[in-house]
């Protein structure tokens, strides 16, 4: 592995994601970290979503993640986040009466990051996967769009990068990315 590689994206990738995050212990859990995944959201921003950023008054799953301006990095926008059919699946489990979705221990405020955290590092550990963390999912998340060919800038939209050259930190290059894009090299007619 080339230096400042990254394993976190390949320790989850290498795993069905789906069956990952259906093994997670509870459906909260499996919301939690789905949203991350699939939405590309830091824990924070997660962990800080109201009931009423996902779900609308009758209950159901939005079209769209709404993450507050005042919960994202660096408070610079609020951004939304169209909700995939697999993210749906996972939030129709799942429903807080609380004005957090994901309220805190004691029912005050929401879960904390490290919290979160602590839950995952667990279950990670269950499974034997070390190096991984919270912002693993966010990593992977940007890493599969772009292999998928996401324009670049719908990505950077979409996980709430102020910079191109921030979001390109999280894009992991393999060695069969570079045979690939060496083999896209033929100049003869």
């Amino acid at each position: 592995m080339e230096a400042g590689a990254s394993l976190l994206p390949r320790a989850i990738a290498s795993l069905s994601l789906l069956s990952y995050i259906e093994g997670l212990p509870t459906d909260r859990d499996r919301s939690l970290f789905g949203i991350c995944l699939y939405t590309t959201a830091r824990v924070n921003e997660a962990c800080s979503l109201h009931t009423v950023d996902v779900y609308g008054t009758d209950g159901r799953v939005r079209d769209r993640i709404t993450f507050r301006r005042a919960t994202t990095k660096g408070k610079q926008e609020t951004r939304s986040v169209p909700v995939s059919p697999e993210l749906r699946e996972l939030l129709t489990g799942y429903r807080s009466d609380r004005p957090y979705l994901f309220p805190g221990r004691w029912g005050r405020g929401h879960i904390c990051p490290e919290s979160a955290d602590a839950i995952l590092r667990a279950a990670f550990k269950r499974l034997g996967i070390e190096g991984a963390s919270t912002h693993s999912f966010r990593r992977t998340a940007i890493t599969w769009m772009h292999n998928e060919r996401v324009p670049i800038k719908h990505i950077q939209s979409i996980s709430g990068h102020k910079s191109l050259s921030a979001l390109q930190r999280y894009i992991d290059v393999t060695e069969k990315d570079k045979e690939m894009a060496i083999a896209t090299l033929s100049f003869r007619s």
